[in-house]
């Protein structure tokens, strides 16, 4: 097993900072969502889509 895990320690290293980073941008998501942020950005006045979206506001 050893020889396997230094064989490979390059990968492993990229492969935990990439799991990282996604896990990060979940988090921060989920957080700006419970804030009541959008993801979009909120500039409806370019958006094509700006009469079907952020009804009741």
């Amino acid at each position: 097993m050893l020889p396997w895990i230094s064989e490979n320690l390059g990968t492993i290293i990229i492969s935990l900072l990439l799991i990282a980073a996604v896990y990060g941008i979940i988090v921060s998501m989920l957080k700006n969502k419970k804030k009541g942020k959008s993801s979009c950005g909120c500039n409806c006045g370019n958006c094509p889509m700006s009469g079907s979206c952020h009804h009741g506001k």
